[in-house]
């Protein structure tokens, strides 16, 4: 737990730091909404494309080797920041975090099925949420570090690349980049030195039941296919827009504060909040699942908090506005400890390869943002009912996956 708990944390630092990387990159390259989401887009996609390359891989290499692999692909993914930097490319710079994803990735598909099956599974959320507690918790420490390294004075500098012209403003903009080297190194250090930590640790390595068994029978069910699991698939949908809409709680709540008319240095804060909110709903998730709450009924309640929110949302403005984007991060907190285990429960030996489907979820955090700023930028809606349009779906359907979608083909006294 202590080793897992330890990787989520490094999870969400990187994960959260392209919240600080969106308006650093407007920052610096001039981009519009639409085009700075290609961050949020090149570190989700890469889920998409390497989660089940990444059973794969595991089956091969093993839990613990799966991990050291990944943890050096995420070295080398920081580290191609460097010559980004020093070439003002953004799309080097996308390719670095595009590999960071891949990854994370790796990392995730090996991590998330561990803490759900070295327990009782009617737990899992719990053992999820105190993961969670250290993912969201580095992703508080983002904002604060990286945003003061990355966004010092960014109202100032923006005022002064667009006066800057020719080889003044070239040298403006190199200066601005090359904020990112020395904390990237220094993450690629950290990240290589815990693959050290991580081989050289006494990891056990889990087995899954080949098949599954009828709890009151004792009767081996078999199954030839994971197409005869279609709560796996509802559940991977369900990934998909809950990290969708984690992701338009997180990342976009700078770019929506400043759509507000709120400064940029106060805005880039704002990431910090929404994560507070998801530590709170880790804390009471440890607190009450099993033993007060099941996990289909925690999951109920976030949907519908997170409906509410979202109408709170569109109906305010100001600040009023931006802390009911933040409480969507108490509605999001319990959501994935409460999908993941309820998507790959009873799967027997097809637990892995579900484990990489539910993992290709997390694509909707490369979706959503675009499509949220094609409504905006490209139909010109009001950026309150942009977003407004494109989270409610999400939570709408959450709500069905925790009320029926995740009994869909699964034995009466397994729902």
């Amino acid at each position: 737990m202590i080793i897992v708990c330890a990787l989520f944390f490094i999870f969400g630092f990187v994960t959260w730091a392209n919240g600080t990387l969106i308006p650093f990159f407007k920052l610096s390259f001039g981009l519009s909404d639409f085009q700075a989401f290609f961050v949020t887009f090149s570190s989700y996609m890469a889920y998409f494309f390497l989660a089940l390359p990444s059973s794969w891989i595991l089956k091969k290499t093993g839990f613990k080797k799966g991990l050291v692999l990944g943890m050096l692909i995420l070295g080398v993914g920081s580290l191609l920041f460097i010559p980004a930097a020093k070439t003002n490319s953004f799309a080097l710079f996308l390719t670095g975090i595009f590999i960071q994803g891949s990854a994370l990735a790796l990392l995730q598909t090996a991590s998330n099925p561990y803490l759900t099956i070295i327990g009782p599974i009617e737990s899992a959320a719990k053992r999820i949420s105190i993961a969670g507690v250290c993912n969201k918790g580095a992703g508080m420490l983002v904002p604060v570090i990286m945003g003061t390294l990355f966004l010092k004075n960014a109202a100032a500098i923006e005022k002064q690349i667009e006066a800057a012209t020719g080889v003044a403003k070239e040298q403006l903009l190199q200066e601005v980049l090359g904020r990112v080297n020395m904390p990237y190194i220094v993450l690629a250090i950290v990240f290589c030195l815990f693959a050290l930590v991580i081989k050289f640790t006494a990891l056990p390595e889990v087995q899954v039941e080949e098949d599954v068994v009828d709890e009151t029978s004792g009767e081996v069910i078999h199954h030839k296919s994971i197409f005869q699991f279609p709560h796996l698939f509802l559940g991977a949908l369900c990934i998909f827009v809950y990290v969708a809409a984690e992701v338009m709680a997180g990342d976009i709540i700078g770019v929506y504060g400043k759509s507000l008319g709120i400064s940029a240095d106060i805005a880039k804060f704002f990431t910090s909040l929404t994560l507070g909110g998801m530590l709170l709903g880790y804390l009471i998730g440890i607190l009450t699942i099993p033993k007060y709450l099941s996990q289909q009924m925690a999951l109920r309640i976030c949907a519908l908090l997170g409906i509410a929110f979202s109408i709170g949302a569109y109906l305010s403005s100001g600040y009023v506005a931006v802390t009911f984007i933040a409480l969507l991060g108490l509605a999001n907190s319990l959501m994935w400890p409460a999908i993941f285990p309820l998507g790959i429960s009873h799967l027997g030996k097809f637990t892995k390869t579900g484990s990489a489907i539910m993992i290709m979820g997390i694509a909707g955090g490369a979706i959503w943002p675009m499509i949220y700023a094609y409504l905006k930028d490209n139909l010109q809606l009001d950026f309150q009912l942009a977003y407004f349009i494109a989270v409610l779906p999400c939570y709408l359907y959450i709500l069905y996956f925790a009320v029926s979608g995740h009994k869909a083909g699964v034995k009466k006294k397994y729902a």
